[in-house]
């Protein structure tokens, strides 16, 4: 099977990385609509936003507890788009992933595909030494997901699939300021609280090391 091919944007702001998406999204599909048949054109993205909130198509944006004038104060940004879920903070320190991939290609539909990146980041924090797991009715990597007065998510998940090519991805707490989720109902949940790898370790993590780890996972369930 053919390994992703990643590209490290940097710091990049949503907006012009969500374009980005876009064009490469539409490249594969002029691909596919081309030949007739699944490609193994894939690119996975890797980067890091200035501070910014995003809410997906079925979100509420109730979810969102502050105003503009408050965003503009924080230096924040919000933008509704075309992702499933809710709402989520993407920020510095904060290393979001996202694969643009044919799924025909791979032979999965959606829900594996959420599984299989689930796992990625499971068997990344497994890396530094803590548990992660699935929470029932809930996307994304939580800690303690079965204890309800401490489970916390330390990894959020939306994605889009447009005739069967993913684009979005995962949002992995490495050195996130916290702070900013404070500003919002995390994912929707009132209850439960989020995490970084920093927060729980008590120290700063290499960001080029968790890079590293996140494509040596993700290649290894494909």
């Amino acid at each position: 099977m053919t390994k992703f091919t990643y590209e490290d944007v940097g710091l990049k702001d949503y907006k012009d990385c969500w374009d980005y998406q876009e064009s490469i999204l539409e490249e594969i599909q002029a691909t596919k609509k081309a030949t007739g048949a699944p490609t193994d054109l894939n690119r996975f993205l890797l980067v890091e936003h200035p501070h910014v909130y995003t809410l997906g198509k079925s979100g509420d944006e109730h979810n969102l507890l502050v105003h503009d004038d408050f965003l503009k104060k924080i230096e924040a940004t919000y933008y509704k788009i075309n992702r499933g879920g809710d709402i989520t903070y993407h920020g510095p320190g904060q290393l979001v992933g996202y694969p643009i991939i044919d799924l025909e290609n791979y032979h999965i539909g959606v829900r594996e595909y959420i599984e299989k990146m689930e796992d990625a980041i499971i068997a990344t924090i497994a890396h530094y030494g803590l548990k992660g797991g699935r929470k029932e009715g809930a996307t994304g990597v939580w800690l303690d997901s079965d204890i309800p007065a401490k489970a916390r998510k330390i990894c959020a998940i939306g994605v889009r699939v447009s005739r069967y090519v993913t684009m979005h991805g995962f949002a992995l707490n490495v050195n996130t300021d916290m702070r900013y989720f404070s500003y919002i109902n995390p994912c929707g949940f009132i209850s439960y609280g989020v995490t970084s790898i920093e927060r729980e370790l008590g120290r700063k993590i290499d960001m080029n090391e968790v890079k590293e780890i996140v494509k040596e996972k993700f290649d290894a369930i494909y």
